[in-house]
């Protein structure tokens, strides 16, 4: 198992590396389409839809992405915009989260399908965004999710000892979010002590941030800290009420291309939001 991890890693990172970097938008573009439409599909799969039906929601999302790369429709997405989607995103966390796993089977297959569809697209557009501000800000809010992600897993095994939401996903405790706090925190000041030293004209979250002062830094890494297990939670809550494990087997060894890229659900939107106040 951890043969087939190691190989669908190493494959994964060769596909999105090149495209993360290259100078081309294009392809990160085209990159991060076909991870959402991807995640559209096991998105309509964990919610009642049948094979065909799900390969519907991906293309809406295709289209969707396809429609704002053609026509160069990015720039219609304000501040206004990702002010209110990051609003969205905190209130419908906090809806869902506290409702629990019973609670999302009563919300109407409608309003769940079009929500999955429109906060993947949302998200693909985060991800232009965020390469539009520059490379370093894009791989900037990345390292933050798998950094928290890195840093909850381990702090959890080595402390974890009180649960957070045994309900949705019991193997998360309370000492795996403060090792994820903690990991991000030192992230930025490895990160800001580097730009420092070898003068670097950065504009990561970390400068974007830190340009407001060291409250504002604080604050904004710890809600994108907490919003990026709100996003891992959210997702098990829906795999929980389907009763599946995995969104799907599409990578293996590692489960479903949601399984991936959940915490970056809200996490990629509220950056760009917090880059744009």
């Amino acid at each position: 198992m951890l043969k087939q991890r190691i190989l669908t890693a190493l494959v994964l990172l060769g596909f999105l590396i090149p495209a993360l970097l290259h100078p081309d938008t294009v392809w990160i573009a085209l990159a991060g389409m076909f991870l959402v439409s991807a995640a559209a599909w096991e998105w309509g799969r964990l919610n009642q839809l049948g094979f065909r039906s799900s390969l519907w929601m991906s293309a809406l999302c295709i289209i969707f992405c396809a429609l704002v790369w053609q026509f160069n429709l990015l720039h219609f997405f304000d501040r206004g915009f990702w002010l209110l989607l990051g609003g969205w995103w905190v209130l419908m966390a906090g809806f869902l989260l506290a409702g629990g796993v019973q609670r999302w089977p009563r919300i109407p297959l409608a309003v769940r399908w079009a929500v999955g569809v429109l906060l993947l697209c949302f998200t693909w557009l985060a991800l232009m965004m965020a390469k539009t501000f520059s490379i370093d800000f894009l791989m900037s809010v990345l390292l933050v999710v798998w950094i928290a992600d890195i840093a909850a897993y381990f702090s959890g095994k080595v402390f974890g000892k009180h649960k957070l939401a045994p309900d949705i996903s019991p193997g998360k405790t309370w000492e795996g979010v403060v090792g994820a706090v903690a990991g991000v925190f030192l992230l930025s000041f490895v990160w800001l002590t580097a730009t420092d030293y070898f003068s670097w004209q950065s504009s990561s979250i970390f400068d974007r941030l830190s340009a407001h002062g060291f409250v504002v830094l604080i604050s904004g890494l710890l809600f994108l800290v907490i919003m990026s297990v709100a996003g891992d939670l959210i997702e098990s809550l829906v795999k929980r009420s389907a009763g599946a494990k995995d969104s799907s087997q599409l990578l293996p060894g590692h489960g479903g291309i949601l399984d991936r890229i959940d915490a970056l659900l809200p996490t990629l939107p509220l950056a760009v939001m917090l880059a744009l106040i």
